[in-house]
C-alpha cells in the first residue's frame, strides 16, 4: 500500500508538506499492523517494561490508550542518524519529462523517504544529518534536531531535485570510506542508492560498506531500485535505444532478445551485495521505488527499537 500516490509527485516543491502527509499516515497504519507498540505518542513516550520504577508512568497517557508509557526526557534520545542519498545520474532513472512529471523516480523517491525520516527523526528529537555522494561527497551536514535544520536539508533535497540529471558518475567506494571517517562513531547510517558504479570494483564497494561497520556504526542499505524496469526488465516488445545516463553510451536492443541473461546478471549481482550486507551485519532492503514508503519508515523504526 502507497502511502502517497505518484500524481502527487509533481508536488514536490513542497517536501515538507508531504513528509508530513507520509509520516502522519504512517503512524495511523501502526495502529492497525504488528508494529502497534510505536504509537503517536512515541514522540515523547516509550512503553514501560515491567519491572521500570513507575514514577515516569504517563497515567494521562494510559487513561486515553490503555497502554503505559513512560515519560522520555530529551538526555534519553541520544541517536544519530546521518541520511546518505546517492546523487549520480543513475538516481535520476526513468527519467522525468513534461509527460512524465508526475511519475516517480529513483531520486525523487529518495528524496522524500529522506525528507521522512527526518520528520519522523523530529519528532523523536533525535538528531540527524544529510549527506550527498556521487564522484565523490557533495553536501555533508553534521547531526542537529532542530526545525532549522530539518528545513535547512530539505532546501538541499529540492535542489538536488531541480539539477541536471546526466553525466554525474558515482565513485561509491571512496565516497563511503570518507563518510565513514566523517561522522561520530556509533552513528545509525541509512543509506539510498542503486548502488550502480561501473567506476570501481565490486570488492573496493563492499569494503568501503565493511569500514562503515568497523566505525561502530549502524547501518541500512536500501537498495533504491524501478524494480519492474532495472531488476525484471519489463520492456514492450519493440527496438529501444538505451542511453547510459552517467557515461551517455547509447546501445540499440530488442529487450526480448536480452531480458534472460540481463535478469540472471542483475539478480546475481543483488545477491552478492546482500549476502555481503548479511555478513558485515548491515540491513540491506530492497527498495523499489513503486512500492510506497511505508517499507522504508518501518524497517528504520525496527531498526531504531534494536539499538535501545
Amino acid at each position: 500500500m502507497q502511502l502517497i500516490t505518484n500524481d502527487q509527485v509533481r508536488n514536490l516543491g513542497n517536501l515538507e508538506l508531504l513528509a508530513r502527509q507520509v509520516v502522519e499516515g504512517f503512524i495511523i497504519g501502526l495502529h492497525k499492523s504488528p508494529f502497534h507498540g510505536f504509537s503517536v505518542e512515541f514522540a515523547e513516550h516509550r512503553i514501560y517494561n515491567q519491572g521500570e520504577p513507575t514514577r515516569n508512568i504517563d497515567w494521562k497517557v494510559f487513561a486515553r490508550t490503555d497502554k503505559m508509557y513512560t515519560k522520555r526526557y530529551e538526555e534519553e534520545t541520544n541517536l544519530r542518524c546521518q541520511i546518505v542519498v546517492d546523487t549520480s545520474s543513475s538516481m535520476y532513472f526513468p527519467e522525468v519529462t513534461r509527460q512524465s512529471e508526475d511519475h516517480v523516480n529513483k531520486i525523487r523517491f529518495s528524496a522524500l523517504a529522506a525528507a521522512s525520516l527526518m520528520n519522523l527523526l523530529m519528532r523523536q528529537r533525535d538528531a540527524f544529518g544529510l549527506t550527498f555522494f556521487n564522484e565523490g561527497v557533495d553536501v555533508h551536514t553534521r547531526p542537529k534536531s532542530s526545525t532549522t535544520h530539518y528545513r535547512l536539508l530539505l532546501t538541499y533535497l529540492q535542489q538536488q531535485l531541480d539539477r541536471p540529471t546526466h553525466d554525474v558518475k558515482t565513485a561509491a567506494a571512496g565516497a563511503l570510506h570518507q563518510i565513514a571517517d566523517s561522522i561520530h562513531r556509533r552513528s545509525l547510517v541509512v543509506i539510498f542508492s542503486d548502488m550502480f558504479d561501473d567506476t570501481e570494483r565490486e570488492e573496493d564497494l563492499f569494503a568501503a560498506l565493511q569500514h562503515l561497520k568497523h566505525a561502530k556504526h549502524e547501518v541500512v542499505l536500501f537498495h533504491t531500485v524501478d524494480k519492474q524496469r532495472e531488476i525484471d526488465f519489463e520492456f514492450e516488445d519493440r527496438p529501444y535505444e538505451f542511453v547510459d545516463m552517467e557515461s551517455g553510451e547509447r546501445v540499440k536492443v530488442q529487450p526480448n532478445q536480452v531480458k534472460e541473461y540481463y535478469v540472471q546478471q542483475v539478480a546475481a549481482y543483488q545477491e552478492r551485495l546482500r549476502l555481503k550486507c548479511l555478513q558485515y551485519k548491515i540491513d540491506y532492503v530492497e527498495a523499489d521505488i513503486n512500492a510506497g514508503f511505508r517499507p522504508i519508515l518501518q524497517q528504520y523504526l525496527v531498526k531504531r527499537a534494536r539499538m535501545r
